[in-house]
């Protein structure tokens, strides 16, 4: 948003590429689509001229080295951010500073910017970033182990900060912080600051003794604090008039403040006493009743509509005022000290601090309310000029105007899955489902269907898909298809619900109109070699198999051309040719990792041909790890994309019948069962199936349950028990019963042969089923 990049050089909008290059990190793969950072939300508030030094909380926070756990709790308006900053620039230590809002509510965005602070401090490797921006890798499984790790093994002392904390509802967010609480290294520091207790286990590390907390009445100034805040603004202030409002305002920092700038205005002592208390409120009425009589319209104006704005520069004040001149007004705000914030050593981006934003929205919800969506939507016109849509995005949303949204949606969706923000995306279809009549946006009904289906999310893409069969014929689409047919058409042979003839019927329809270049249209050929496969014509699934994976390499469908590659790799092997099978396998698995997609859900059927392959090479430990590394992915391959889940467990299931594993072997067909039940006419997978059955009942091997045999509903479950979550917790986040949890963690339990939650926790990361 920002024209100013975590370094200070010039650019809108900072990718993640372009911050660790600076940040002397990893070089992704530039491939990738770009997230925007916010670069302003990873640099530390500047000390304002005039702030009131606090010797005393930095000396306790310099003391407090023996707790890794610093907890700033107090309401807003009390100097939390300032004490933080202050304790950054007389402390000499290194300092990562994430600054929280309410887009963080997603655990890929908000642990992106944590590891991008702890990035700029000391690099933290590049397997990180990979899980960060996989859309396939799990949360607790992955990212928080992984970070949680490099954050641990940093050589440099750093204080981690993260203000605001109390804007993260999201649960996985919130637990995420937790289980980082518990890996900070000796030296180091983890400070949350907020207006409410921090998601963390603070009863216990209160115990421990390892969280030093500082609450409201340590931030309350002292009287000489006082005296010297309330000088800074008005000099000739007397020592009885210090005394009377110090004692009314309980020390309050923003009271104090607001009623110096009030006599600074002529105010009379015995009104600012009563009007600055400790609360909120006395602000409000302040402001109802004092401040906005005593500035001009004009300034009056300027502060209540451009409260709207999270953060702002002249330019974007200008267009959302229609006015000109903004950026003068903005800088003898800041000079003035009236409670803004500078956000970069230029000068050019503010914010107002967040108790008077609070005020200046009610004043103009008050007055003017109806302005409230005029003053959004300019600022989502200015955005989207200035190249950030995704803040245009959220001003289109805040407008209310669902056909600007719904094109924006359209169009960020696809690179949001690519870069793992599934619950940013959840976020914006929810939002265009509760403001319109879904109907109406056929377009973005399809992209919410296929990135469930991708994520293994059967009924939510189901959900959607009927939503698009009901939609209107005409809609814009972003590939340039010339109607919603191609990419419905698409979308029903991915769901195979009525059977082989359908599937190539529609993925027939879908390859022949897609317009040329369609992202969509990889997926369309790969359907329909799919279709042919399970028609039993390997011939013609072969020649369409490489179309798709040709498609895939020169549109950039990643995923389509690995699974293509990977189908190749199977007929080769039926063929009997493994040296053709060696060379398109090898091809699939270094696509994959250059586009860090191999934690994809579909990416279960290039493990399985790898763990083929190992066992002709006669190498067993090199199958087993890759088919752990499927077992990892295949609770997310679903009946969403049912000819893919079957074939991948059919594959799985030969393997661990040659490694004499019976009781994985049964535990794999079980789920192909399962899903057949539900799409029964898969060709030739289901006759594949019923053969595998036979060949079960006579194989001999141990039968015994262990870990090759959890269920995907079990694995599914695994990397919950890495959080600080109770089971009642768990259930809540699942959807699932009580019951239900307590029994899959018991079975969970004995399959691995562990006898309590931790011990399960450290076994799965001995064998490979969760990040270290």
């Amino acid at each position: 948003m920002e024209r100013q990049t975590f370094a200070g050089v010039c650019g809108q909008g900072m990718s993640v590429s372009n911050l660790r290059r600076q940040g002397g990190g990893r070089s992704p793969d530039g491939s990738r689509p770009g997230f925007d950072l916010v670069a302003s939300k990873l640099r530390r508030p500047l000390m304002r001229p005039g702030t009131v030094p606090r010797p005393l909380l930095i000396e306790r926070l310099r003391g407090g080295v023996g707790c890794p756990i610093v907890s700033v709790v107090a309401p807003a308006g009390y100097g939390k951010t300032t004490l933080l900053s202050e304790w950054a620039e007389r402390n000499g230590q290194s300092f990562a500073w994430v600054s929280v809002d309410e887009a963080d509510n997603d655990p890929k965005v908000l642990l992106s910017y944590v590891a991008e602070a702890l990035d700029a401090v000391e690099p933290i490797g590049e397997r990180v970033f990979d899980a960060l921006a996989s859309a396939g890798s799990s949360v607790p499984g992955s990212v928080v182990p992984r970070l949680s790790s490099a954050f641990s093994s940093m050589t440099s002392p750093v204080a981690l900060v993260l203000d605001d904390v109390h804007v993260l509802r999201n649960r996985e967010c919130r637990s995420a912080l937790s289980v980082l609480a518990d890996h900070v290294p000796g030296g180091s520091r983890l400070a949350l600051a907020g207006r409410a207790e921090p998601p963390l286990r603070i009863a216990r590390l209160r115990a421990e003794g390892k969280v030093l907390e500082i609450g409201p009445g340590d931030l309350s100034l002292t009287p000489e604090e006082a005296s010297s805040l309330l000088r800074n603004v008005l000099p000739a202030v007397g020592q009885d008039d210090v005394t009377e409002l110090h004692r009314r305002t309980e020390g309050w920092p923003a009271g104090l403040y607001l009623a110096a700038l009030y006599l600074k205005e002529g105010g009379s002592l015995p009104r600012a006493a009563a009007s600055f208390g400790g609360d909120d409120r006395f602000v409000s009425d302040y402001m109802e009743s004092e401040f906005f009589t005593r500035i001009s319209r004009r300034q009056r104006a300027f502060l209540t509509r451009t409260a709207v704005l999270e953060r702002m520069c002249g330019p974007l004040c200008d267009a959302v005022l229609e006015d000109s001149g903004s950026a003068a007004t903005l800088a003898a705000l800041e000079r003035s000290n009236l409670l803004l914030v500078p956000l970069d050593r230029r000068a050019e981006w503010y914010r107002y601090h967040h108790l008077f934003r609070d005020m200046l929205l009610a004043e103009l919800h008050r007055l003017e309310p109806g302005l409230m969506p005029v003053l959004a939507r300019r600022a989502a016109q200015w955005n989207e000029r200035n190249g950030t849509p995704e803040q245009a995005l959220e001003y289109w949303m805040q407008a209310g105007e669902v056909d600007a949204a719904a094109r924006l949606i359209g169009t960020l969706a696809f690179p949001a899955y690519q870069r793992g923000r599934v619950t940013t995306l959840e976020r914006w279809f929810g939002w265009l489902e509760n403001h319109a009549a879904i109907e109406n946006y056929p377009a973005v009904a399809v992209l919410a269907a296929m990135l469930h289906t991708w994520t293994g999310k059967p009924a939510d893409a189901e959900r959607w898909a009927n939503v698009v069969e009901r939609a209107a014929a005409g809609a814009s689409l972003p590939d340039g298809s010339p109607s919603i047919q191609p990419w419905l058409a698409g979308l029903r042979a991915m769901l195979c619900r009525d059977g082989v003839d359908q599937m190539r019927a529609d993925a027939q329809l879908g390859a022949e109109t897609m317009a040329a270049g369609s992202f969509w249209r990889t997926a369309s050929i790969l359907q329909l070699a799919t279709a042919h496969l399970m028609a039993g014509d390997p011939v013609r699934a072969s020649v369409l198999f490489e179309d798709a994976a040709a498609e895939g390499r020169v549109g950039g469908a990643t995923i389509g051309a690995c699974i293509a590659l990977s189908e190749r790799s199977l007929l080769a092997i039926a063929d009997g040719d493994w040296t053709l099978a060696r060379r398109h396998l090898a091809e699939a698995r270094s696509a994959a990792r250059q586009a860090n997609v191999e934690d994809y859900p579909p990416m279960t059927i290039l493990h399985a041909v790898a763990a083929r392959m190992a066992l002709h090479d006669a190498d067993q430990p090199r199958a087993r790890d890759e088919l752990t590394r499927a077992q990892r992915l295949r609770p997310d391959l679903t009946y969403s994309l049912p000819h893919l889940a079957v074939q991948a467990r059919i594959e799985l299931a030969r393997c661990h019948l040659a490694l004499l594993d019976s009781a994985a072997a049964r535990t794999l067909l079980r789920e192909v069962d399962a899903i057949l039940i539900r799409r029964p006419g898969l060709g030739v997978f289901v006759q594949q199936a019923e053969d595998l059955r036979a060949e079960l009942s006579r194989a001999r091997g141990s039968s015994a349950l262990g870990a090759s045999a959890l269920t995907a509903a079990e694995l599914r479950l695994l990397p919950m028990l890495s959080t600080h979550l109770r089971f009642p917790e768990i259930a809540g986040e699942m959807f699932l019963s009580r019951h239900t949890i307590r029994s899959q963690a018991n079975s969970l339990y004995r399959k691995l042969g562990a006898s309590s939650r931790t011990q399960a926790v450290t076994l799965a990361r001995e064998l490979g089923l969760l990040d270290s």
